[in-house]
């Protein structure tokens, strides 16, 4: 009777190294989903944030459009290093100067929300109505198209080691 009592308590101790070993892999399993998941939550959200800051400059784009027929948000440098301007002090801004705050705070923001960015907007009025610069105040909205690219660095998901990053870019073409 001792021998078959100790063959059974044998077979348990197996039983439950068997469980653990299955248990661990699962486990196992379980945590490299858990980094795979937190990785797409990531990457999702640096997408939600271009798609944000593009529409959000569009917008501003939108309000000054004097600014948008000179000229002056066309830039393939941006994030922009810029000092200061007269629009924070609460003065009236011309157009140019408005177009260098919305650059500014423009900039700031894909500094601060992205990693390693890179934008550019090119903006061709050349289809819009023809303008004398005399009636530049009378005229109709911007009638041109507007691309405007963004890049940034997203950890790699197929990378093995997870170090290295891949350039990611929104390219958007709209009409301000």
């Amino acid at each position: 009777m001792q021998i078959a009592a100790f063959g059974q308590r044998g077979t348990s101790l197996i039983e439950v190294m068997m469980a653990v070993l299955v248990f661990s892999i699962g486990m196992i399993g379980l945590a490299g989903l858990m980094v795979m998941a937190s990785r797409s939550s990531h990457a999702a959200y640096l997408r939600t944030q271009v798609t944000f800051l593009a529409s959000n400059m569009a917008n501003r784009m939108s309000v000054n459009s004097t600014g948008v027929w000179d000229g002056s948000y066309n830039r393939s440098d941006y994030p922009l290093a810029v000092a200061g301007d007269h629009c924070d002090d609460g003065a009236a801004c011309d157009a140019k100067a408005l177009a260098a705050h919305d650059q500014k705070l423009w900039s700031s923001q894909l500094n601060t929300f992205l990693p390693n960015p890179k934008a550019t907007i090119q903006c061709d009025g050349s289809k819009s109505l023809g303008i004398v610069p005399i009636d530049l105040n009378r005229r109709p909205p911007y009638g041109g198209n507007c691309k405007m690219t963004v890049s940034w660095s997203e950890q790699g998901i197929d990378d093995e080691n997870h170090r290295g990053n891949v350039n990611q870019t929104f390219a958007w073409e709209f009409q301000p």
